[in-house]
């Protein structure tokens, strides 16, 4: 019997779209997990890695600090931070991050009043209390140490947000090795770690896609 054309299409060839969608779908669907997997893979090993090269200097991504008081998040990536300073890995630290409206101190003023604190000579410490978010924070980082002549950092934050912060650095034009903190509230149990990997996953998609810097999505405190 011949088909029924049935205005214009025949049965056989919306048969052959349909099977032609369910591949294309099936496709697109292989392709996106294989894009989040990846990604959620390479913040997980970015976050174990521990890069120490000699650099020209040590920067210390801020965090919430409570009128001068460094959070539990910020005082474990600046005792990490002076861990590096002291093996030698770099001469200078530079700490970062602006304040909240009401704000007294900024991110950077409690960290560098921290790490002057613990002996780090104050001429040692460039203070950069510019920024809200990882990428406009970075970008003033990138600026002062630009000034100083310098280029190659090595970066200290949580192990989840290390990935997104260096690639954030690298955009703004520093060379980058990272060193992030394993210590402090954001690794201390599996659950709190699957959490962070799956949302610093999103924000890295995110930016990747956008050029915006997502940390309503991925912060951590940030």
């Amino acid at each position: 019997m011949p088909l029924v054309r049935i205005d214009g299409v025949t049965p056989s060839s919306s048969r052959g779209f349909a099977r032609w969608f369910r591949r294309a779908l099936a496709g697109f669907v292989l392709m996106a997990l294989l894009v989040v997997g990846g990604t959620a893979f390479r913040v997980w090993y970015v976050a174990r890695a521990d890069e120490r090269p000699q650099a020209d200097a040590i920067v210390v991504l801020g965090a919430a600090q409570y009128n001068g008081t460094p959070s539990k998040i910020l005082e474990a990536r600046l005792r990490h931070a002076y861990d590096l300073y002291e093996a030698g890995v770099a001469g200078h630290i530079v700490t970062s991050g602006g304040s909240q409206a009401g704000d007294a101190f900024t991110e950077a003023q409690a960290s560098t009043n921290w790490l002057v604190s613990r002996g780090v000579p104050a001429e040692a410490i460039v203070t950069v209390g510019i920024g809200n978010d990882t990428l406009r924070t970075l970008s003033a980082v990138s600026d002062s140490v630009g000034a100083q002549g310098w280029n190659s950092i090595v970066l200290v934050s949580d192990p989840w947000h290390s990935l997104r912060a260096a690639t954030m650095a690298e955009d703004v034009g520093m060379e980058v090795a990272t060193s992030p903190t394993h210590s402090g509230p954001v690794v201390q149990t599996r659950e709190i770690q699957a959490r962070y990997i799956f949302r610093e996953t999103g924000a890295l998609l995110y930016y990747r896609l956008s050029k915006n810097p997502a940390d309503y999505i991925g912060g951590a405190g940030l």
